[in-house]
């Protein structure tokens, strides 16, 4: 039992410093213009580096590991993403920077899905691996929750480097520790390498997450976003026939026939809409509408990232106890609520309704990522582990990326000025759309938890080992 537990929080500290880099980075932003000179697209890939490179590698992070060594790959991507970290501590230039932010999501797309299957193939006890499947999705929430307090605070305090020297002695740390106590496990079934497979998938993804985040600013008729929307097209077009033509395939396309699996997926990219919209909008709110600093616009995000940091260890035992309907049911219904108040956002909106709609959507957002995990692995065959953290954690991103591309669209185009008040209106478009999600998650939670729902990830399983035999 406490080996288990070490592993459990090898694998957490490990995911949180790779979550909190998906956010801590924006409150550092204004210091990075000022420091490098840098233009508005400049400060954008900084952000932008990290997540399109994470996202579009993350599936085949999963599959390598369950092919050649969970511990090796996990370890491998702990050295990338420490010294990515310590390049981008050091970084001369924005251009380094961005480089160096590329490197850290290379090490990082080894860590979250490798992480999850580390955990389900080395605690085997059903109740036992609920919990800390359930603990290990809390923590990927929190850490991307707690992202703006902590970089406000290290901003301010010791400026833009700090938020990549913290990464340095954890991933260390975790090397070492992983190296005494996490033991080398792979898939019973070692599936032969699909680099076809895995270049299709990483054109898909990577075409697809450029889209959507560079859409708002160039123009989504601009040749470069249509070309990669065609690329896109063509990659999924080719990807479909071709993978269900091999015999052990990057991504065996029947396993979306789990519903549980399937929904799990959506449910992640609706939730994680909701997060990266209402991260966005909300601080460029605090910041150019109340006339917050950085720090004070983090602070104001606490009710959030308390909530979250109690709700989702709760969600995780409700999962283990209960099954993953209940906290997912609470999710949808809690964002929704909290979203509801700030379709009439304006800029004298009253401090206390702010405050309660952050602690409603941190208590919605500390419940869904435990059950999102648990329902994505438990809907897929433990072979496939990795193959299926991979592709939550992708829906996690994409859906972040997908958020803040169509928010920041609709609110753009609903700009009638430059007022705050025309910002606050604006964004009523912006929060409608959020409400969408959060509804859709719940609408999800429904359908995907259901007995019928259950029973088609009965028949996915039961069919993996008819085609490894076969």
């Amino acid at each position: 039992m406490r080996r288990n537990n070490l592993i459990l929080a090898i694998c957490c500290i490990s995911l949180f410093i790779v979550g909190l880099d998906v956010t801590i980075v924006n409150l550092a932003l204004p210091s990075l213009r000022t420091e490098f000179d840098s233009s508005v697209s400049g400060l954008q890939w900084v952000v932008d580096a990290y997540t399109l490179v994470l996202a579009s590698l993350l599936v085949l992070g999963g599959s390598t590991a369950d092919r050649i060594g969970r511990r090796r790959v996990f370890q491998t991507g702990l050295a990338l993403f420490g010294l990515g970290s310590l390049l981008c501590s050091l970084a001369p230039s924005l251009g380094w920077l961005i480089a160096f932010r590329a490197v850290q999501a290379v090490g990082g797309s080894m860590l979250n899905p490798v992480a999850l299957s580390i955990i389900t193939n080395t605690i085997t006890e059903p109740r036992e691996r609920a919990r800390a499947i359930g603990i290990w999705g809390s923590v990927v929430g929190l850490s991307m929750a707690l992202g703006p307090v902590l970089g406000g605070a290290l901003v301010d305090a010791f400026g833009w480097r700090s938020i990549f020297w913290i990464n340095v002695p954890v991933a260390v740390a975790a090397i070492v520790l992983c190296a005494l106590f996490v033991p080398e496990s792979r898939s019973e079934h070692a599936r032969a390498a699909d680099p076809g497979g895995q270049l299709l998938v990483l054109t898909l993804l990577a075409t697809v997450t450029f889209g959507i985040i560079e859409g708002p600013n160039l123009g989504w008729t601009h040749p470069a976003i249509l070309a990669c929307f065609a690329a896109a097209a063509i990659a999924l077009a080719l990807l479909i026939p071709y993978e269900n033509r091999r015999p052990q395939p990057l991504l065996d396309l029947h396993v979306f026939r789990s519903v549980p699996f399937t929904g799990a997926s959506l449910i992640a990219i609706c939730a994680f809409g909701s997060l990266g919209g209402f991260l966005f909008l909300n601080a460029i709110y605090l910041q150019d509408v109340r006339g917050l600093s950085p720090l004070h616009a983090g602070l104001w995000t606490l009710p959030m990232a308390l909530t979250t940091a109690v709700t989702a260890p709760l969600a995780g035992r409700i999962v283990g106890a209960r099954g993953p309907r209940l906290p997912l049911i609470l999710a949808g219904s809690a964002m929704s609520i909290a979203l509801l108040p700030l379709t009439q956002l304006t800029a004298t909106t009253p401090v206390w309704l702010l405050l309660a709609s952050y602690f409603v959507f941190g208590f919605g957002y500390g419940m869904v990522n435990a059950p999102i995990t648990n329902t994505a692995v438990s809907g897929m065959p433990r072979s496939r582990a990795g193959v299926a953290a991979a592709i939550t954690s992708t829906s996690r991103q994409t859906g972040s990326a997908i958020g803040v591309a169509v928010i920041g669209a609709a609110v753009v185009s609903g700009l009638g000025g430059t007022t705050a008040g025309g910002f606050a209106r604006a964004s009523h478009t912006g929060w409608w759309i959020m409400v969408g999600c959060s509804l859709a998650v719940l609408a999800l939670a429904l359908l995907t938890t259901s007995a019928r729902a259950r029973a088609t990830a009965t028949r996915v399983e039961t069919r993996e080992p008819a085609l490894i035999n076969s």
